[in-house]
């Protein structure tokens, strides 16, 4: 006699490298609050780089809401900060203080995990500055 087996839904989470964005070049972590694959969730990551004498950190946190048709192709909105640590102090430069992000944009996101890929429109805007068309591109592993 067959058992029947139950299937648990998880929560959709992805770990991803991302180009651009709010963490400038960051690993991110995302995962939605809901066991569900969409929804409302959160991402937080790590990024930063070291140039000459200065040295910067990036830790982008947002919350964000996707949806789907198909369970595979997102659309993402989302907002948050970036806490940014440097060596430079502080300044009137784009990126040398803490900054606020939107974000609009594409996600592949398969349900039953797999390749990750986001593209997003993030406009930037902080102390003295504000980036409508600045953008983002990730990829990593969804599970």
């Amino acid at each position: 006699m067959a058992q029947a087996t139950e299937t648990t839904q998880t929560s959709a989470k992805a770990v991803y490298g991302e180009a651009g964005g709010p963490g400038l070049l960051s690993v991110n972590y995302d995962m939605r609050f809901a066991k569900r694959p969409d929804g409302f969730g959160f991402r937080a990551g790590f990024g930063g780089f070291s140039i000459k004498k200065t040295s910067i950190v990036f830790v982008p946190l947002g919350l964000n809401y996707i949806t789907s048709k198909n369970n595979r192709d997102y659309f993402e909105v989302g907002a948050g900060g970036t806490i940014v640590s440097n060596t430079v102090g502080d300044g009137d430069g784009p990126f040398q203080n803490n900054f606020g992000w939107l974000s609009l944009g594409y996600r592949k996101q398969p349900i039953e995990g797999g390749y990750f890929f986001k593209a997003s429109l993030v406009p930037v805007f902080g102390k003295g500055f504000f980036w409508p068309y600045f953008v983002g591109v990730g990829a990593g592993y969804t599970f």
